[in-house]
């Protein structure tokens, strides 16, 4: 039994709002208190952590990662800031150049933001690589800009859905051309990028991550192998997922957890492939594409309930929305309230929703796994959304809020690599949204960031700092006191006051400095360490 006694800072917990210290025991929180009492602790435990100040709190979940797509965003050509076509040939071309003969995988590209105001070509591609295998995602990765050697690899491509010629891929092609370099990553470059991504986001203070893999994106091997790193090395722990309708085998024989997560039933709004129940306000002649049909999605939810796995969904258009609701209902129908209740299903993104559905997923118990950080890049009347829905449609995008308050579980994530892991900032950009209205308070999208994420796994204990919970947390320095930020300012004087007891956070004022980790520990476990 080994022991920890952490002290002299600030410890986020509702069982102690003006804790001081934490003791931990093995792999749990064994007490919560204040300094006097800490006193009596000292000379009995093994280690005693002398905290200086610093903020301890329980460690982020981010409840949607893709983690080997990542890493190699990370290792790859990073086309995230590429101010223009030009400059994103020229990163392309510069990545060549250092490894002759590889292929070259990029990620981040956004035509909007460019001058040119379009995606490279395969020709343009091809110059720039001296003829390499490239392939290059969009930022929501739905849309991939493609070279003529990894065409010729795959003639396929060229025929299937989505094929937009020029070397441009959605849909069906976008996802036989990723599948297609995915398969030929060696074991160890899956392990490297897997690694790097996991160092990561314990560096930032992400103690719990949810894979959301699926076979259009890895091979069920991919999932295996990570599974396997997570045991084997000090990283955060990871939450599998597998996203595939009539894969109760292949569930059971990868460990998972749910049959949910990227089983898309559609798209993305920037690539114009997120099912709408009316037309794109920049292309009226498309609606989106629904990938999945009504009774298909039901057949999965009962699936799923009777077998005792979370069922979920990738819906980001108002008719996929409803039509996962639905199922969800459905389901009910065929199950009961109580079996689709307990099976504690979840939906991603949910970035369209109305009230009457929003009401279905919280008496249903679906959880949303939603990511703030998207209203940030693309929300407000000039962003992206309103491009391409009008401002009207755009203006109802990701109501946190209107979700929250009808008591729907939140769970925050990234959906890296379309967003950087940083927890931190997607709960700024939570408690920021660009829709009045819409935004939760920096404490309720902590909390979902928390203790949501555990509870969206089908967890009901973890995200807090209380005796008997999980000791899963970070220490971070803070710049700044700490405070409490309300999403409404009427509130925000009588929280603020001690005697409410509601325990601080760090000032997440839009260009405010954020706060740094210093160590993220996991279950007792150190896995990561800055501390000096």
């Amino acid at each position: 039994m080994t022991s920890v006694l952490l002290r002299g800072g600030s410890v986020y917990s509702h069982a102690e709002p003006f804790a001081t210290a934490m003791l931990v025991v093995d792999d749990r929180v064994a007490w919560v208190g204040q300094e006097g009492a800490a006193d009596t602790q000292a000379d009995s435990v093994d280690e005693v952590v002398r905290l200086g100040g610093a903020l301890v709190t329980p460690a982020f979940v981010d409840a949607h990662v893709h983690t080997t797509e990542t890493g190699l965003a990370i290792d790859g050509v990073d086309l995230a800031g590429t101010p223009s076509l030009a400059g994103a040939l020229e990163a392309v071309a510069a990545y060549a150049r250092s490894r002759p003969g590889a292929m070259v995988l990029g990620h981040g590209w956004d035509e909007d933001r460019w001058p040119e105001r379009r995606p490279p070509t395969a020709s343009e591609l091809d110059r720039a690589s001296g003829g390499a295998v490239v392939y290059l995602s969009r930022v929501d990765v739905h849309t991939a800009a493609l070279s003529t050697a990894l065409l010729d690899a795959d003639p396929g491509i060229a025929t299937a859905a989505g094929w937009e010629g020029a070397g441009l891929a959605r849909r069906a092609a976008h996802d036989r051309a990723r599948r297609l370099t995915r398969n030929r990553l060696r074991p160890s470059q899956r392990r490297a990028a897997q690694l790097v991504t996991l160092r990561r986001a314990a560096a930032l203070g992400i103690g719990v991550v949810h894979e959301i893999s699926a076979p259009h994106i890895n091979p069920a091997a991919d999932l295996a192998a990570l599974r396997e790193l997570a045991a084997e090395e000090a990283v955060c722990d990871v939450v599998p997922y597998w996203g595939e309708l009539d894969a109760l085998d292949q569930a059971a024989a990868l460990g998972v957890v749910g049959l949910a997560g990227d089983l898309c039933l559609d798209g993305t709004i920037g690539s114009r492939t997120a099912a709408l129940s009316g037309p794109y306000a920049d292309a009226p002649h498309t609606h989106g594409h629904l990938y999945v049909e009504l009774d298909a999605v039901v057949d999965h939810v009962v699936a799923c309930t009777k077998a005792g796995l979370q069922a979920g969904f990738h819906a980001i258009g108002d008719r996929a929305v409803r039509v996962a609701v639905q199922a969800y209902a459905r389901a009910a129908e065929v199950c009961g309230v109580e079996a689709v209740i307990t099976a504690r299903h979840r939906l991603e993104h949910v970035e369209m929703i109305t009230p009457d559905l929003v009401a279905t997923l919280a008496r249903l118990g679906v959880a949303a796994s939603v990511q703030p950080v998207f209203d940030e890049l693309w929300g407000g009347e000039h962003g992206m959304y309103a491009g391409r829905l009008g401002r009207e449609r755009a203006s109802a995008m990701n109501p946190l809020a209107a979700l929250r308050r009808a008591g729907v579980t939140l769970a925050l994530g990234s959906d890296s690599p379309v967003t950087p892991l940083g927890p931190w900032a997607a709960v700024r950009a939570a408690a920021s949204h660009r829709t009045p209205g819409s935004a939760l308070s920096v404490r309720g999208a902590f909390g979902a960031h928390t203790r949501g994420g555990w509870r969206a796994a089908g967890c009901d204990e973890g995200g807090v700092l209380a005796p008997g919970q999980p000791a899963t947390y970070a220490i971070w320095d803070v710049p700044g006191e700490l405070v409490v930020q309300a999403a409404d300012d009427r509130v925000a004087a009588w929280s603020t006051d001690p005697r409410s007891g509601v325990p601080g956070l760090p000032d997440l004022s839009p260009g405010a400095a954020l706060p740094t980790c210093r160590r993220t520990v996991v279950r007792g476990r150190s896995v990561h360490d800055a501390w000096g």
